[in-house]
């Protein structure tokens, strides 16, 4: 595993419950807006945690911690991922995975194995705009679309979520991922926000008015969608 950040404790990164939030390094998409920069592209002269910090941190926080939540990056992309959560399953912690869907066979196997409490997958746009977001042409989206039927299948605890953007997204958009991801557990919406670790910093926000029209579109397809991180 490469592990190139830790959140030793926080409360927002997985729902109802007081985490450790451990940061993969490497991802084979390239959203621009994505705030991860040094997570998707690491430097040559990144540092990374060993896996015994990791668990050195989460033994000495155990007594106060509910779960671990593992993001990045994508951390499908790491063969060994199964075998460190295994770790952290044995000590009594439960797991959120956040992942942007392109290893719907690896998502499989951590559900059959009980491996994973909860997933957090990224919905990046409409099925028609998912290559030009995702700066990815020749990406075949199949795999998003197992990754969705996947977790409908309500095997485990799921949300959909999407990082809306004024440049990116519109009605009709909410509309087509409506339509797609219908019947879904919980879709939340995030408004993008500028960060210094922004890939390519030309995006701006909806106003909250906008975000919440899309909600109302939205709720006709998943009643359970609602506006995340918005004041």
């Amino acid at each position: 595993m490469l592990i190139l950040g830790l959140q030793k404790t926080t409360l927002l990164d997985y729902p109802g419950k007081i985490a450790s939030t451990i940061f993969t390094g490497g991802c084979n998409f390239r959203c621009p807006f994505c705030h991860n920069r040094d997570l998707v592209m690491p430097p040559n002269d990144v540092i990374a945690y060993s896996e015994d910090e990791i668990f050195e941190h989460l033994k000495a926080k155990k007594k106060v911690l509910d779960g671990v939540c593992i993001t990045g990056g994508e951390p499908t992309l790491h063969k060994d991922l199964p075998g460190f959560i295994h770790k952290i399953k044995d000590m009594g912690l439960l797991v959120k995975l956040d992942s942007n869907g392109t290893n719907p066979d690896m998502v499989e196997s951590l559900i059959n194995q009980g491996l994973v409490d909860y997933i957090a997958m990224d919905i990046k746009n409409s099925k028609e705009k998912y290559n030009s977001i995702a700066c990815m042409p020749n990406f075949d989206i199949g795999t998003i679309e197992a990754s969705v039927e996947l977790l409908k299948q309500e095997r485990v605890d799921y949300e959909f979520r999407t990082t809306i953007m004024r440049e990116c997204h519109d009605a009709e958009d909410m509309e087509a991922i409506g339509q797609w991801i219908k019947g879904a557990k919980a879709y939340y919406l995030q408004s993008y926000k500028e960060s210094e670790q922004v890939i390519n910093p030309i995006f701006s926000a909806h106003s909250p008015e906008t975000l919440k029209s899309f909600v109302d579109i939205l709720k006709n397809y998943i009643p359970n969608t609602n506006l995340r991180g918005i004041d």
